[in-house]
């Protein structure tokens, strides 16, 4: 699925992060959409033609049918920051399994570059039960209050004290100094194939 898009961090101010409920569900997606419009990774693996629209089933997927049922999700703003994990808890390969075809489908004539970029990418991911944050937002107009931040530290936290590792990859340059002040550290630097974006690695191992 989609690495992480950048949360474009400058201020902290308070605000309310909770689990995701139904009646977030459009608005995160819509977050989610818009926030990967222009991502180098999903402009490398999702065909061109109907980018924008291909973008948002995707997102929708890997919220509803990836992290809703086998993961963790966390909003802030009513939706306009989303944070969207799998957990060691439950195995979501049955899903990815059953979403092929779609995957296949959104993916259009990028579909052997996004083949490509996951076998690039896979020798690099844990083998062991890890906190896996396959996707993040924060909506254009909501960036620069901290809430990027805000809705991440939630499933960091709960991946401490289950004592498992936090992990994510990310194609943007930009992320990589924001995740490392969040504990992460580049476990691999991934030029991939077909003229893709490079892509960074990163896990938080916890500290206990």
């Amino acid at each position: 699925m989609p690495e992480p898009q950048q949360p474009h961090e400058h201020t902290q101010e308070h605000t309310s992060v909770r689990p995701l409920t139904d009646a977030d569900v459009t608005v995160a997606v819509d977050t989610l959409a818009r926030a990967f419009a222009d991502y180098p990774f999903t402009r490398h693996v999702i065909a061109a033609d109907g980018h924008q629209e291909r973008i948002r089933r995707f997102q929708e997927l890997a919220l509803t049918r990836i992290g809703m049922v086998y993961g963790r999700v966390w909003v802030a703003d009513a939706g306009r920051a989303v944070a969207v994990w799998t957990t060691p808890d439950r195995d979501p390969s049955p899903a990815f399994a059953e979403l092929g075809a779609q995957l296949g489908e959104l993916a259009g004539d990028r579909a052997d570059a996004f083949e490509s970029a996951e076998q690039a990418v896979a020798p690099h991911r844990p083998k062991e039960p890890v906190w896996f944050l396959s996707t993040v937002a924060v909506a254009p107009e909501a960036q620069g209050r901290g809430l990027g931040r805000a809705v991440l530290v939630p499933g960091i936290e709960a991946a401490e004290r289950a004592g498992h590792a936090a992990f994510l990859e990310t194609s943007s340059a930009r992320n990589v100094a924001f995740y490392e002040s969040l504990g992460f550290t580049v476990t691999a630097d991934v030029p991939l194939p077909d003229g893709g974006p490079r892509t960074w690695c990163m896990r938080r191992d916890p500290r206990r």
